[in-house]
């Protein structure tokens, strides 16, 4: 008899829904316009242009791109968060796809303008072929000349600033991090615990992580063309002072 396959952190409900108020924070809401802003400016594309929102979440960015007059489909694993950005979508009038598929199946062949990934929703897998995959998707469902985006905490940055135990408390919620480097500082281990009305969760998970180097060459590997790589979304240089890394890959 053929075992059931346990559930990776990525396919349970209960984990986005347990940490959507650390993930999702007001400070972050409200910086959501400035983001798509400066995203736009980076991945120079007319209005109209359709585009991808790859790892959408509650749709955040999708709904920002769709009030600038952007075509726009937003693809995420996880229902309830879905579920969310329809709702808001219709109710701010805004015709918006929302697909729910896991990022290392859906393609669709020559389709959009641009694809963007942010927050660091790249890098999920243990194996690196299926993070490769995930690349090679998104060429494959970009149009000729179309341009990816992709948002990460960088290994050099995460070098400068690493903790490895922080906290912070909000809305009678209290969050607890754990972080460890292995796999000769590929990949993280991280152990979140959320109290709140008495009871703990905890939640244990990994995801890769990569320079600035590592992720120019997984984009070429995958068939881009060219590849530019900035410290924010203002476009700054990748150096000491970045704050993200940030890559722009064209097909």
């Amino acid at each position: 008899m053929k075992q059931a396959q346990k559930t990776k952190w990525y396919q349970d409900e209960s984990f986005w829904k347990t940490f959507a108020p650390a993930m999702f924070t007001q400070e972050r809401l409200d910086v959501t316009a400035e983001e798509i802003g400066q995203a736009v400016k980076l991945l120079d594309i007319e209005k109209g242009a359709k585009i991808l929102d790859l790892c959408c979440g509650m749709g955040r960015h999708s709904l920002e791109l769709a009030r600038l007059g952007y075509k726009v489909v937003g693809v995420d694993l996880t229902q309830e968060y879905l579920a969310k950005a329809r709702k808001q979508a219709k109710s701010d009038g805004l015709d918006i796809e929302f697909i729910r598929d896991d990022m290392r199946k859906f393609c669709q062949p020559e389709s959009f303008d641009a694809v963007i990934n942010m927050l660091t929703a790249f890098g999920y897998f243990e194996d690196s072929e299926e993070n490769i995959r995930v690349l090679e998707n998104i060429y494959r469902s970009l149009r000729k000349g179309g341009k990816l985006l992709i948002d990460i905490m960088g290994k050099e940055i995460a070098a400068r600033i690493w903790q490895e135990r922080d906290w912070h408390e909000k809305d009678g919620r209290i969050f607890l991090f754990e972080r460890k480097l292995s796999q000769n500082w590929s990949w993280v281990e991280n152990k979140w615990m959320m109290l709140h009305n008495g009871k703990l969760h905890k939640y244990e998970f990994g995801h890769r992580i990569y320079s600035a180097v590592e992720l120019s060459a997984m984009l070429t590997d995958s068939g881009f063309s060219s590849v530019a790589i900035y410290g924010d979304f203002a476009g700054a240089d990748y150096d000491h002072n970045a704050k993200r890394l940030i890559a722009v890959a064209q097909k």
